[in-house]
């Protein structure tokens, strides 16, 4: 009987405090933080370098800046200047160091930047045109459509995507284009499943039913109504798979299948992998590996904080 009472009297409490606190409510949605803001600008500037590379003061990323040391010859007694042996450290004239070619590793990094970016980019725009239109008309238009795409987007799970990426790449070719458009295949499954899953909650919203009721054609509700909502997780998805596809060309240059003719940060990692240079000149693969660290975590934490920030579930309640 205690017991009995001592509940009805933290609920008639609870329900008390939560009248009093009505009136002076407000709904406030979790902001971006100051981590999403500084993962942007990374990811701006290391756009813009990447962009402008060609007219930017960069060495050379080809140019072998060989170095010279005088040494005494032990014939004839004098002072020569020899070819030191690369790679050389941090320097003043080469910020990052360079290789074991005597290549500057800030230039080729900054080089290797418009690859790896341009394999996450294609990669996440072909998912986003494809998977994202499949998705929205199956979770539009539902019965045979939905049944058919569904069952294509498992096929496309359930098929390994590695085999797939090297078995494509070794009947056709190593170019950029094909390594974008085998890793775009791989995510037009997920987006898909994402942009069908909510197309079909907000179909059933009552903006959608109105807009049917008015008698609004099939192609402006998906394009007016649906599309603005579903946007916004698909765009969160397409960060992660961006960050994916720069993993997946390091991957590939582990194997020997990267983009052919261009260096990428997974090529200049590969250069500095042995355990000598590892040893000896560790800048050689740490620098191209901060590099990609710092983009793909910048993806994945700005792809977090949008999923955070625009989840309608996640209001905070604070007073005024």
């Amino acid at each position: 009987l205690m017991n009995v009472n001592k509940d009805e009297t933290l609920s008639d409490a609870a329900i008390e405090l939560n009248e009093a606190d009505a009136a002076g409510v407000e709904a406030v949605k979790k902001t971006l933080g100051f981590g999403f803001w500084v993962s942007l600008v990374w990811l701006f500037v290391i756009s813009i370098f990447a962009l402008l590379a060609p007219v930017l003061p960069l060495k050379d990323p080809g140019e072998n800046f060989v170095q010279y040391e005088e040494r005494e010859n032990p014939l004839t007694k004098k002072l020569e200047e020899r070819p030191t042996i690369p790679p050389y450290s941090p320097s003043s004239e080469h910020w990052f160091g360079t290789d074991r070619d005597a290549r500057d590793i800030f230039s080729r990094t900054i080089y290797g930047a418009r690859i790896s970016l341009a394999v996450g980019g294609l990669t996440t725009l072909f998912g986003l045109l494809i998977g994202g239109s499949l998705g929205m008309l199956a979770g539009f238009l539902k019965g045979w459509v939905d049944k058919l795409v569904s069952g294509l987007f498992l096929l496309s799970l359930s098929f390994p995507g590695l085999v797939l990426t090297i078995l494509i790449i070794t009947i056709l070719d190593r170019s950029l284009l094909t390594i974008s458009l085998t890793f775009g295949i791989l995510s037009i499954a997920p987006i898909g499943r994402l942009a069908r899953a909510q197309t079909l909650t907000f179909s059933e919203r009552e903006f959608v039913t109105a807009a049917t009721t008015l008698g609004a054609k099939r192609s402006r509700i998906l394009v007016r109504e649906l599309f603005p909502n579903v946007l916004i997780p698909m765009v969160t998805l397409a960060m992660v798979i961006v960050a994916i596809s720069i993993v997946g060309e390091g991957t590939l240059a582990f194997l020997g299948l990267s983009v052919q003719g261009s260096s990428t940060w997974g090529k200049l990692i590969l250069l500095g992998a042995d355990i000598s240079t590892l040893q000896t000149s560790p800048w050689v693969s740490f620098i191209p590996m901060s590099f990609l660290f710092l983009t793909v975590a910048a993806f994945n934490y700005m792809s977090d904080r949008l999923q955070d920030v625009f989840d309608t579930r996640s209001i905070y309640v604070t007073h005024d």
